[in-house]
C-alpha cells in the first residue's frame, strides 16, 4: 500500500519561503499517478492547493497560490515537492500530501506538516 511521509514544515516570516517534501513508498502496482497537496487553515475547511500528474505533465493550483507555489516531483517519481515562495499569513495551515488511488480518488494521505507564517 502507498505510504506518504512529509517533511519541511516550519515557521517563517511573511515573504519567506519553505519547501515541503513528501516521500512516496509502496509496491510498484500501488504507486499513484497523480500526487497533490492540500491544506487546512485554522478555523477553515481543508482545501486543495496543488496537484501534478507526471505522465502527462499536467499541473494545477488553487488561485490563491498561483505564481507563488510550485509543485514538482523528482525524476523517479518517488518524492513530490511543494516550493512555497512569498508566503503570507493566510498560508498558515497544516499541509497534507495526498495521492490518487485509484485514479481520480484522493485516498492516500500523509500525516500533515505545520506551516506557520507570522511576523
Amino acid at each position: 500500500q502507498v505510504q506518504l511521509v512529509e517533511s519541511g514544515g516550519g515557521s517563517v516570516q511573511p515573504r519567506g519561503s519553505l519547501r515541503l517534501s513528501c516521500v512516496i513508498s509502496g509496491r510498484p502496482d500501488r504507486m499513484p499517478v497523480t500526487m497533490g497537496w492540500f491544506r487546512r487553515a485554522p478555523q477553515k475547511e481543508r482545501e486543495f492547493v496543488a496537484r501534478i500528474t507526471p505522465i502527462t505533465g499536467a499541473y494545477d493550483y488553487t488561485n490563491s497560490v498561483k505564481g507563488r507555489f510550485t509543485i514538482s516531483t523528482d525524476n523517479a517519481g518517488s518524492t513530490v515537492y511543494l516550493q512555497m515562495n512569498s508566503l503570507k499569513p493566510e498560508d498558515t495551515a497544516v499541509y497534507y500530501c495526498a495521492a490518487q488511488e485509484p485514479i481520480g480518488t484522493w485516498s492516500k494521505w500523509g500525516q500533515g506538516t505545520q506551516v506557520t507564517v507570522s511576523s
